[in-house]
C-alpha cells in the first residue's frame, strides 16, 4: 500500500464528499478492504470479515482503525459514490502510462497505440434487476482503451449491457498523432471522420457489405502475404457524405491460418505489414479482458446495487494498475500473474516486498547499519 498516493486518494474523497458525516470505517479503510479481497481472492463479504477479524493485530499499522463488520463494508460499497475510485483508478493509470512509456509492444513506433474493445460481465437478473440485457439475463460492459505499451488501460467506461459498442467513440477524445486499433464493431464512418479530423488513426476491419470505389492501388510484395494496397473512397450516399476523403485498403492473406483479412485505415504512410501487424496486436485487449476476469474479482460481486458493482470494478482495475506499478518500481522480473499469486499467499508477511517478489535470494544492501556497537573485532 505504499506504492499509492495516499494524498490523491484524499483529494478523490474530498471531491465527492466520501467521508461526510462518517465517523468510523473511512474511505480508505472501505478501500483497503476491498484491496484485501482482491488480492486474496475473497469469495464474500463473510470471508473477508472472518479473514480480517483473524489478523488483527495487523490491522492498525495498515491503516485499519475501526472493526471490519460485514455490513459496514456492504452499507459502504451501497452508498459511498464510485466515482472516488473511479478517479483514483485514473491517477494510478497516468502514473503507470509514464512508467511504461518506453517499453515495446512488437513494433518500432514512436506512436501511441491504443486498442479499442468492450466485454460482457454476465449477471444474474433476479440479483440484479436495474442491468436488464436479455429477457432472462443483466449483464454489464467494460469498455476499454488499452494503451498497448505495458498494456495499461488508458480509459475503461462501465455501461449497460445494451450500450452499442460504437457509442464509445463518443466519449474519447482524440489524441493527435496516435493510432487507435479496433474491429469492425466500431465501424461508422461520422465517427472515423472526426477521428481523422483529429489527426489521429484508425486501424479496422470492413463489413463484407462494404461498397467501395478504387481510386489506384500501390505496388506490393505478395510474398510478403499483401495481396493489394489501394487508395479508395466511398460509393454509398451516406457514408460517402460522412466520410468525404480517401482511404486505404489492404487485403492480406495470414501466412499461419492462410486466411485473407481486409483492413480499412487512414494511415497512407505505413507499410501494409505493419499496418497488419497493428491489428494482430488488437487481440491483447481480448488478453486483459481474460486475464482480469480469471484473476481478480470481477465475475462474482459482495454487492447488488449499482453502485457497489462499479466500486469493486473500479478497485479491481487499481489492483490491477498498482501490480504493475510495483513491478516496474522494483525491476522486477516476470508477469503480473506471478506477482499477483505470491502476493495473495503473503499479504500480511512482515519481509520486505522486493525479499518475497524476487527470484534472487535478497541481500541486506547495508548488513553493518546497526545501533548496537560491535563487542568484538
Amino acid at each position: 500500500m505504499d506504492f499509492l498516493p495516499s494524498h490523491e486518494f484524499h483529494r478523490c474523497v474530498e471531491r465527492y464528499k466520501g467521508n461526510y458525516k462518517v465517523k468510523q470505517f473511512s474511505c480508505w479503510e472501505q478501500f483497503l478492504c476491498m484491496a484485501f479481497a482482491q488480492l486474496t481472492y475473497r469469495e464474500s463479504l463473510r470471508d473477508i470479515e472472518a479473514c480480517l477479524r483473524s489478523a488483527g493485530s495487523k490491522l492498525y499499522h495498515m491503516g485499519i482503525r475501526s472493526q471490519v463488520s460485514r455490513n459496514t463494508l456492504a452499507h459502504a460499497n451501497q452508498v459511498r459514490d464510485c466515482r472516488i475510485y473511479a478517479d483514483f483508478a485514473q491517477v494510478l493509470i497516468r502514473i503507470a502510462r509514464d512508467l511504461y512509456r518506453d517499453d515495446s509492444f512488437g513494433l518500432q513506433l514512436k506512436d501511441t497505440v491504443y486498442a479499442l474493445d468492450a466485454t460482457t460481465i454476465d449477471l444474474c437478473l433476479s440479483l440484479f434487476p436495474w442491468a436488464v440485457f436479455r429477457k432472462h439475463k443483466g449483464a454489464v460492459k467494460l469498455h476499454t482503451l488499452l494503451d498497448l505499451r505495458g498494456n495499461i488501460p488508458s480509459i475503461i467506461v462501465i455501461t449497460h449491457g445494451k450500450v452499442h459498442d460504437v457509442k464509445i467513440l463518443d466519449q474519447l477524445v482524440f489524441e493527435p498523432g496516435a493510432i487507435y486499433v479496433m474491429d469492425r464493431g466500431y465501424l461508422d464512418f461520422e465517427r472515423f471522420y472526426t477521428m481523422t479530423r483529429a489527426s489521429a488513426f484508425f486501424v479496422t476491419r470492413p463489413r463484407r457489405d462494404f461498397v467501395f470505389r478504387r481510386l489506384y492501388s500501390q505496388p506490393v510484395e505478395k510474398s510478403s502475404g499483401v495481396l493489394c494496397d489501394q487508395i479508395i473512397t466511398l460509393n454509398s450516399f451516406y457514408p460517402r457524405k460522412a466520410y468525404p476523403d480517401k482511404l486505404r485498403r489492404i487485403r492480406f492473406r495470414d501466412p499461419f491460418t492462410d486466411k485473407r483479412l481486409v483492413f480499412l485505415t487512414n494511415n497512407f504512410a505505413f507499410p501494409p505489414l505493419v499496418i497488419a501487424e497493428l491489428y494482430r496486436s488488437r487481440w491483447r485487449v481480448e488478453l486483459f479482458f481474460k486475464w482480469i476476469k480469471q484473476h481478480l474479482r470481477i465475475k462474482v460481486f459482495y454487492g447488488t446495487s449499482e453502485n457497489a458493482l462499479k466500486t469493486q470494478i473500479w478497485i479491481a482495475i487499481c489492483i490491477y494498475v498498482l501490480v504493475a506499478i510495483v513491478k516496474k518500481r522494483l525491476h522486477l522480473e516476470g508477469s503480473l500473474y506471478r506477482i499477483l499469486q505470491i502476493l495473495s499467499v503473503s499479504v500480511f508477511e512482515k519481509t520486505s516486498l522486493l525479499q518475497a517478489l524476487s527470484d534472487v535470494d535478497f541481500k541486506d544492501q547495508n548488513p553493518n547499519v546497526s545501533n548496537q556497537l560491535i563487542l568484538w573485532e
